[in-house]
């Protein structure tokens, strides 16, 4: 299995936002942190938000930061959000008829549909909060400040 790097950035993408704590994070802090193009994560912020894993807020100070917790978002959601399908081969895509001779007597498709679905279940396996451990040193990467501490008494 091969992700696209739109899947790649949205990883990304979702890690720095959930090390960033809740804060509001901008693209271009983002893009600069991981020196990679700005409309590309334009167009992946669109469709995050679309589907629920980020919240934006717009306006002069806003930005955006994940949609629920990140021990509540799996990788495998972020993976099927980006990714348009799971068909390593022609004929395991959405409504394909016959492609090849072998089709109607082929072990090979039900292989590759089971390895492919086998590939989901360990990214379903691990959370986001999975990925960001351990944070110190990846806040540390990214130039992310950590957690403000608790005011005394509180």
């Amino acid at each position: 299995m091969r992700l696209t790097v739109y899947s790649d950035y949205a990883l990304r993408l979702m890690m720095y936002l959930g090390l960033n704590d809740g804060r509001l994070s901008t693209i271009a802090e983002i893009a600069e942190a991981y020196d990679i193009s700005r409309a590309h994560l334009m167009k992946i912020t669109h469709e995050l938000g679309q589907k629920g894993l980020i919240r934006t807020v717009r306006g002069r100070h806003g930005g955006m930061r994940l949609g629920r917790a990140s021990s509540e978002i799996s990788v495998g959601d972020i993976v099927r959000a980006c990714e348009p399908d799971f068909a390593v081969v022609p004929c395991l895509e959405a409504g394909a008829g016959t492609v090849c001779a072998l089709q109607p007597a082929c072990v090979l498709k039900r292989a590759l549909a089971a390895a492919a679905a086998a590939f989901l279940d360990v990214l379903d396996g691990y959370t986001l909060a999975d990925l960001l451990r351990p944070s110190v040193p990846l806040r540390q990467l990214l130039g992310i400040e950590g957690p403000k501490p608790e005011p005394a008494g509180a």
